[in-house]
């Protein structure tokens, strides 16, 4: 048997991590099988649907690497794979199933149900739904009712006696009495949309689908769709419902623990390679000791015996740290290229901003500081100059303002002989370490003096890669603009 699964997403909302998590889940088993990855777009919730929800769906899985065998865009066998395209599908086969007894026509008004639900709330009645007030109602009946004009629905007759079994290959074998499965849902409304439940089944059938992993919350849908696979005569799928994704307190994955949607994760700086590696590993492990996995490797050895039956946990934390971790693996160029779109948006990159060249030069000094890419944002924001620095901001703790304007003064000499000598940023450090030395005095009396002059404040990512991204030019004015400042102090003095 090929395997065939699907994600079956509703375009209500952003791609949040759970539902990126079971989009994977089905990639990765697929691919680990030789077998075909479906994406259907359910979309028959049209007051909330949204075009923005349907691209983001499309951005997401682009972004990770996802690519869908079937679906929109790309097409296949068994199209069209956008629910809404599809209506004259359901209404073939709900009629169909009221032919062969399976279901029935409802012309009870919205009145009515709506007192049933309030009796049934009064009563505390233990089954609670629609009662079966038309489900033998005869062919003369039918006709009356429709002579007034009343357009019905479609039930599905759910038997009242006996069980309903299906098998998951996480949970065994779940069984439901008859008597407490939603009783006689609609499968037709009366605009002639489909419910969930008829729409997913028959798409899952006629799509060929093998195998349905989706969350655990739909576990209680499993014995009604059980129902409508045996009601049409078809086999029913294997089952595997995922465990949920909480937060580290407990309770479900929400906005309450952080950011839930991938656009928001994206838009922070996080890699796409770092977010597919850590949510591929909430709730499933190979062995239990490799953390780090290339989508690549995922589609060879991921397998459903190796999830975990216990809900995952989502650590922010942790997802930062594989976040750091892939930074550090990028090269000085590509990090830039990625870290570029921050820098633009915080309107650094325009009239005499950083240039490419000197992001480049500038990444070695900051790569192992970043863990998103918006990092990179406030490490850059003295490139634009901030005006004239305190004199007190520039004099190192138990230095003065002498010994400081004449440590900087030496400063200025060496870092200018060494950068018109062309030498690199470790030989630059190691000039200014042994100037100290020839001074007397502790490495922050030279270092601390520079970084303030060149940056303009006390705390900043290393001075020979802040020089780097400003420019030669540029830092030796901000130097000299320190020393006259320190000067003028001194005289004051």
């Amino acid at each position: 048997m090929s395997v065939r699964v699907r994600y079956a997403p509703s375009p209500t909302g952003l791609q949040h991590i759970g539902g990126v998590r079971t989009a994977l889940f089905n990639y990765f088993f697929a691919k680990a099988n030789g077998g075909k990855f479906i994406l259907r777009v359910e979309d028959t919730d049209r007051e909330r649907y949204s075009d923005e929800s349907l691209q983001d769906l499309y951005d997401t899985l682009e972004w990770l690497g996802v690519k869908w065998d079937e679906g929109p865009v790309v097409g296949g066998p068994y199209g069209p794979y956008i629910q809404s395209e599809r209506f004259e599908i359901y209404q073939q086969y709900a009629k169909k199933l009221v032919e062969m007894g399976k279901a029935y026509y409802c012309y009870c008004s919205a009145e009515r149900l709506e007192a049933l639900r309030q009796q049934q709330m009064e009563e505390k009645s233990p089954v609670q739904g629609y009662d079966g007030h038309c489900r033998d109602l005869t062919a003369e009946e039918r006709a009356a009712l429709e002579a007034q004009g009343i357009r019905p629905v479609i039930r599905l007759k759910v038997p009242r006696e006996g069980s309903t079994t299906f098998h998951d290959v996480l949970m065994g074998d779940i069984t439901r009495d008859n008597k407490d499965i939603s009783p006689d849902p609609v499968l037709l409304k009366s605009d002639g949309f489909p419910t969930y439940h008829l729409a997913n089944v028959i798409d899952d059938h006629l799509m060929g689908v093998t195998h349905i992993m989706r969350a655990q919350e739909w576990i209680p849908s499993g014995p009604l769709h059980v129902i409508l696979y045996e009601a049409f005569g078809w086999q029913v799928p294997t089952y595997c419902h995922l465990p949920m994704v909480m937060g580290n307190d407990g309770h479900k994955l929400s906005k309450r623990h952080g950011s839930t949607s991938v656009r928001d994760f994206r838009q922070k700086g996080y890699l796409p390679e770092a977010l597919l590696n850590y949510v591929s590993l909430v709730g499933w492990s190979y062995d239990g000791e490799k953390e780090f996995f290339t989508r690549e490797e995922l589609e060879k050895c991921f397998s459903l015996e190796k999830i975990n039956k216990a809900p995952g946990v989502f650590d922010y934390q942790k997802l930062d740290w594989f976040n750091a971790q892939y930074i550090r693996r990028k090269g000085d160029t590509e990090l830039a290229e990625l870290l570029m779109p921050y820098l633009r948006e915080a309107g650094l990159l325009s009239g005499d901003g950083i240039s490419f060249e000197r992001l480049v030069a500038f990444v070695p000094g900051i790569r192992d500081r970043i863990t998103l890419l918006s990092d990179i944002v406030p490490m850059c924001e003295f490139i634009n100059d901030k005006g004239d620095p305190e004199a007190a901001l520039l004099i190192p703790k138990k230095m003065d303002a002498a010994g400081t304007l004449n440590a900087l003064k030496n400063v200025y000499d060496v870092v200018k002989a060494g950068l018109g000598a062309g030498k690199n940023d470790e030989e630059l450090q190691q000039d200014l370490m042994d100037l100290a030395q020839r001074l007397g005095i502790k490495n922050a009396g030279v270092f601390n003096p520079l970084r303030t002059a060149v940056t303009g404040m006390a705390v900043s990512p290393p001075p020979f890669s802040c020089i780097r991204l400003l420019g030669n030019e540029e830092s030796y004015r901000r130097i000299e603009r320190a020393i006259a400042i320190l000067e003028k102090e001194v005289n004051n003095g």
